[in-house]
């Protein structure tokens, strides 16, 4: 993966600490908590499959360019599936970018029918997202990711696990930019 971006170390780093801080404020614990690290690791594992230029593109996404990027999800689900050892990781894989309202992808799923384990992967990926530096846009600080998380809860993200990820940022259990390079 880091040879396709090397970002997506890092990024997968730190949405495994952040998801992590979430599961255990829901009540998570071993083993269950071993599967979250490995899907978090391997979530964008399909963008292997997007053409270099498309990932590092400055600006807009064209229909073609936001097909391959919207693919992602299934193509990491495709690269995974026969590993017997990997089979854990698979809903987060294919789940980290469906929407609560229906509205994401790759399968449209909503509401409590998007497992668990993609509805705490989208809110810790999204923070990141948001929170990192893109060749299109600068990074937003904590805070004003944050006011989207909560602007964003019931909508695009599960309004309980919202919560709960807020809770864990107001407690310093989370990681981010400067902060994440330390961890």
């Amino acid at each position: 993966m880091d040879l396709c971006d090397p970002a997506l170390g890092a990024h997968a780093a730190r949405v495994a600490a952040n998801a992590e801080a979430v599961a255990v404020r829901l009540g998570w614990e071993e083993p269950r908590l071993g599967s979250l690290r490995l899907g978090a690791a391997l979530h964008d594992v399909g963008k292997v499959n997007v053409r270099r230029d498309v990932l590092a593109k400055p600006g807009p996404l064209d229909d073609d360019e936001l097909a391959q990027i919207r693919a992602h999800p299934v193509e990491g689900v495709w690269l995974l599936a026969g590993v017997p050892s990997l089979q854990p990781a698979l809903p987060y894989v294919l789940f980290h970018h469906e929407r609560w309202d229906g509205g994401g992808y790759p399968t449209r799923r909503a509401g409590s029918s998007i497992p668990l384990e993609g509805r705490i992967l989208a809110v810790a990926d999204a923070f990141d997202a948001m929170t990192s530096g893109r060749p299109y846009r600068p990074a937003l600080s904590a805070p004003e990711a944050a006011d989207e998380i909560r602007h964003c809860a019931g909508t695009q993200f599960d309004p309980d696990v919202a919560g709960a990820f807020l809770d864990a940022l107001d407690a310093d259990e989370l990681v981010w930019g400067a902060a994440a390079a330390a961890a």
